[in-house]
């Protein structure tokens, strides 16, 4: 009997603890170290987007929640944006009429917006417009790419090198990139090392990337295996990056670009600027976290990863 009693007290004690590490990690933490990052809101079904109130974010750092502290909407005074449309100079030539829908675009921006247009050459991007309120300068700047085999030796090598040279700022710093995504250094694969490097340096820098397939030329242009796995490249910059890609297909471009950019331009209107005490390591580095609401019909789109400064 006594063994028993003493069985069901620890058996009680230890589910009391159980309770008790739960609550605590869903108390948010009050210290930390001050964390901001750029969050889309969207809805789960349908195109109305629910509004989110600063109670209504939650946000996790591991296994450890972060106390929220600022949650502002990229509205007025904080709508600033800068956006750079980057289009790979190897794509092929035949998306005129897309052109069109991307001039349309640029011209429906507000008067917070700045608009840049950079081409991938070589590994680089090449900046033939700076960022600019003139948007219809920006929209005289567009082109049809080239088309030469080999003008971008890696999307994601130029993709680095525009964030590399884009200065930090208050404003939201966004990113359109139009490509097959093909990385001809790399091949192709389910691991990537500079697909990696370029989500990891554009989760640093906060920048948001969103994404449009392009074919390109030669027999990569028409490689399924290619295709595919160039699709795959952007779809993962994009998604751990905050953003949105478009368009699976392997058979040309697609019809028309304006549904995506509908969508693009539905998510930069719907964005919020979110403060939260993150845990601080050791070292410096990237920390993954994860947002959450129960707010219904909304869901959160975020980087799944933010850097984090060292303890002090």
């Amino acid at each position: 009997m006594k063994f028993k009693v003493t069985f069901y007290a620890a058996l009680a004690l230890l589910f009391s603890a159980a309770s008790l590490a739960a609550v605590a990690q869903q108390t948010p933490s009050s210290t930390g170290v001050p964390v901001r990052m750029l969050v889309t809101v969207e809805a789960r079904h349908g195109s109305s987007v629910p509004v989110i109130n600063r109670e209504d974010v939650m946000v996790h750092q591991g296994h450890d929640r972060a106390k929220v502290t600022d949650w502002v909407p990229a509205q007025g005074d904080h709508s600033d944006l800068e956006l750079v449309i980057l289009i790979d100079d190897s794509s092929d030539t035949s998306f005129d009429t897309q052109l069109e829908d991307i001039r349309r675009f640029i011209l429906a921006q507000p008067a917070t917006a700045k608009v840049g247009i950079a081409y991938m050459q070589n590994g680089t991007a090449k900046v033939v417009q700076d960022l600019t309120s003139d948007h219809t300068q920006a929209a005289k700047a567009l082109r049809l790419p080239m088309g030469r085999l080999g003008a971008s030796a890696s999307p994601y090598f130029s993709l680095g090198d525009l964030i590399k040279h884009w200065p930090e700022g208050a404003a939201r710093r966004e990113v359109l990139m139009i490509s097959n995504g093909i990385d001809l250094y790399w091949g192709s694969g389910p691991d990537d090392p500079y697909v990696d490097s370029v989500i990891e340096q554009a989760q640093r820098a906060g920048i948001i990337a969103f994404a449009i397939y392009a074919p390109g030329l030669g027999h990569f242009g028409h490689s399924s295996w290619r295709t595919w796995w160039g699709q795959m490249y952007l779809s993962r910059v994009a998604d751990e990056t905050g953003g949105e890609s478009y368009y699976m297909g392997f058979q040309g471009p697609a019809v028309a670009f304006t549904p995506y950019l509908e969508n693009v331009q539905q998510r930069l209107t719907h964005q919020y600027w979110l403060t939260f005490l993150a845990k601080p390591q050791k070292k410096a580095g990237m920390e993954r976290v994860k947002l959450m609401t129960e707010v219904p019909n909304a869901e959160l789109v975020s980087a799944d990863k933010v850097y984090v400064p060292a303890a002090p």
